[in-house]
């Protein structure tokens, strides 16, 4: 009878064992641990995206935030070099000089309001195949987002474009240069959009700082300040 006492107690002992082992499992689970869900990628995703653009526009939008950074500086447009090219040789270098500053200062002006139209079209973006995103190059997910977001971003993002470059006067410089240009003798007159060309660089400016961080929580565990981006990025490979 002692005998069956003990083997009772044995086996009530090792089923409770047995059961905090689960419980256990199940707390890691539900911290952090294990495989995230598809909807858990597609979160962390977007997470990153929207650190990405919170910390890429801060940056930009500061003095010198494009002028100084090579990757993102916005030059002459490269449409109408000819204009550049020609004023230079006839002696008006630093009116062209002055025009690219006034540009660049546009676009940091324009990104200090490029924060929330990013995240707002980061968090109604639908995200598809979040896992290959995931498992695909160090900016698939800044791509996708580029993709599937382009068209909405230029529309909301030109008119902030357009009264940044009026404030900053590098659209009158701008109509002062191709206006002189246009004078001069045996030239084909040109008359570019400014605000297109400048709102297309700006925004192609913040994606490059979007993928940078993308990368940067992609490579470096210490990036990943969440439990969300840590479960999404610690099973990437």
């Amino acid at each position: 009878m002692r005998h069956a006492v003990l083997l009772l107690l044995f086996v009530c002992i090792g089923g409770f064992a047995h059961a905090q082992l689960n419980l256990d499992k199940l707390k890691k689970t539900l911290k952090g641990g294990g495989m995230p869900t598809t909807e858990e990628v597609a979160a962390g995703l977007k997470e990153a995206l929207t650190n990405g653009a919170s910390k890429g526009s801060d940056l930009v939008s500061q003095a010198d935030g494009y002028f100084k950074n090579a990757e993102i500086k916005i030059p002459f447009p490269p449409e109408v070099k000819q204009v550049e090219t020609k004023l230079r040789q006839v002696g008006m270098g630093a009116q062209v000089d002055k025009f690219v500053l006034a540009l660049n200062r546009g676009a940091e002006e324009a990104a200090k309001e490029a924060k929330p139209i990013f995240v707002s079209a980061i968090k109604q973006m639908t995200v598809q195949d979040a896992w290959s995103i995931l498992k695909g190059e160090d900016d698939a997910a800044t791509q996708y987002l580029d993709k599937t977001t382009s068209p909405e971003l230029t529309t909301r993002f030109k008119p902030i474009i357009q009264s940044a470059l009026q404030k900053v006067s590098a659209t009158k410089y701008y109509a002062d240069l191709v206006n002189a240009y246009n004078k001069l003798p045996m030239v084909q007159k040109v008359n570019p959009n400014l605000d297109d060309y400048a709102t297309e660089k700006a925004i192609d400016g913040l994606f490059v700082m979007v993928a940078k961080e993308e990368k940067n929580i992609r490579d470096d565990p210490g990036a990943r300040t969440t439990d969300l981006l840590k479960k999404v990025f610690g099973a990437q490979k």
